[in-house]
């Protein structure tokens, strides 16, 4: 990762905690698994169909998961709901891959047009230390269009951030844009990369440390996001693409300042089965060959 000096430094604590999400090249590379319904959605094979997944059937894919893919990245993205605390406490979790808790419950609620998350029922940066993480990730919706600093969402990131420095936690803060009611495809699509880079630069603004981003579009619009984000370092999340696309996006957006990516279903979407021997074959043919890809492209050798 490229040193830069960050308008929002790092505490000793959070430098560390940095480190351990980090390849060894220093590159941001996790592997995101805290999804619930859209992990159900992935594995076509539940008898019953996937809304039939049990909490405990889905803890186990993910601790196949875990076992089989992510142990061979330096982080893991987890969910407090279904995978945790299990996962530490059966010692499915390699000692050499670092925990990442998500804050965020499953869906929005929406305000006058805006979307806004909410917490994990009863999680706070104190349970993330419990359940054994060293990083807490939160999800916020952005329009920054029409949120500035006045606004619920900038209140709800500086908050938090000042929550988690207090509990000796790094934050990562992942932040989505959207389509608002009545607005047309194409006004989207022309706005969508400034709105990228505006929702960087609001949430650097309410201190954010560590950015989760969508991929604006383009290595211009990379630039743009990185020069928003004043040397807080961010890293590209998949939204979902297929593997291939993803490649492409990661390595033109390190290329324009990114620090590393954040995968989930890019990487596993179609390697997950009710069927455990079939989960180990899916994962370990399929997605762990892709993670290595990524690997390469987080560190620019692609």
């Amino acid at each position: 990762m490229t040193t830069r000096t960050a308008v929002n430094p790092l505490t000793t604590l959070e430098r560390r905690a940095l480190q351990s999400i980090t390849t060894p090249e220093g590159s941001m590379l996790i592997v995101a698994a805290d999804q619930r319904n859209g992990m159900k959605a992935a594995i076509p094979d539940a008898p019953g169909g996937s809304e039939a997944i049990t909490r405990d059937e889905l803890s186990a894919v993910k601790a196949d998961l875990v076992r089989h893919l992510a142990r061979h990245a330096p982080a893991i993205l987890l969910d407090p709901e279904v995978a945790l605390p299990s996962i530490v406490d059966e010692g499915v979790l390699d000692r050499d891959t670092a925990l990442v808790v998500g804050l965020d419950a499953s869906g929005f609620e929406t305000v006058d047009g805006l979307r806004y998350t909410r917490f994990v029922p009863g999680v706070t940066p104190r349970t993330v230390r419990e359940l054994g993480g060293g990083v807490a990730k939160m999800l916020y919706y952005t329009r920054p269009d029409r949120q500035d600093e006045s606004s619920r969402v900038f209140d709800e990131i500086r908050a938090l951030v000042a929550e988690c420095e207090a509990e000796g936690l790094l934050l990562i803060v992942e932040l989505l844009t959207y389509q608002l009611d009545g607005e047309s495809d194409e006004e989207y699509a022309a706005a969508f990369p400034s709105l990228v880079a505006d929702g960087a630069a609001l949430a650097v603004a309410a201190g954010a440390k560590i950015l989760k981003l969508q991929y604006p579009g383009s290595g211009e619009a990379s630039a743009a996001v990185t020069a928003a984000a004043q040397g807080v370092p961010w890293a590209v999340l998949s939204a979902g693409v297929d593997h291939e696309t993803f490649i492409v996006q990661v390595s033109e957006a390190v290329s324009h300042g990114a620090a590393g990516a954040m995968a989930g279903r890019s990487l596993w979407k179609d390697s997950l089965s009710y069927d455990p021997a079939r989960r180990e074959e899916l994962l370990t043919t399929r997605a762990l060959p892709r993670l290595r890809e990524l690997a390469d492209a987080v560190d620019g050798r692609r």
